[in-house]
């Protein structure tokens, strides 16, 4: 059984940074290309960051690219998501998802390319 669990969303003000968190359960992590997403009240879930197996290679959305930084622990099965300089359009669930299998490239960026998802954390920014 697969299970994504995020954690580390609040309330920041604008020009504040926070650090999400995933923990992976049920599989062995280092295989999976791990993301993340986010959606806003009344408006579509959008690609945030991807990063491959290894760590080795990441991609951005144009919106966050300089701002945000995705890493992750093989050995803690975890993956992060670095968030500084927040906007209040970054406000926004914020899901993190996995998928087994090579590197993808431009597909990672995708939802429909990944398997698990987790429930969201919260991230509120205000101005």
């Amino acid at each position: 059984q697969v299970q994504l669990v995020e954690s580390g969303g609040g309330l920041v003000q604008a020009g504040g940074s926070l650090r999400l968190s995933c923990a992976v359960s049920g599989r062995t992590f280092s295989s999976n290309v791990m993301g993340w997403f986010r959606q806003a009240p009344g408006k579509e879930r959008e690609f945030v960051a991807t990063i491959s197996r290894n760590g080795g290679t990441s991609y951005y959305a144009d919106s966050v690219k300089g701002r945000f930084t995705i890493s992750r622990d093989n050995a803690k099965n975890t993956v992060y998501l670095q968030m500084n300089s927040l906007k209040p359009e970054d406000t926004a669930n914020y899901y993190c998802a996995c998928r087994s299998g090579f590197w993808m490239g431009d597909r990672q960026k995708e939802s429909k390319m990944y398997d698990y998802w987790g429930q969201g954390t919260q991230v509120t920014v205000s101005s």
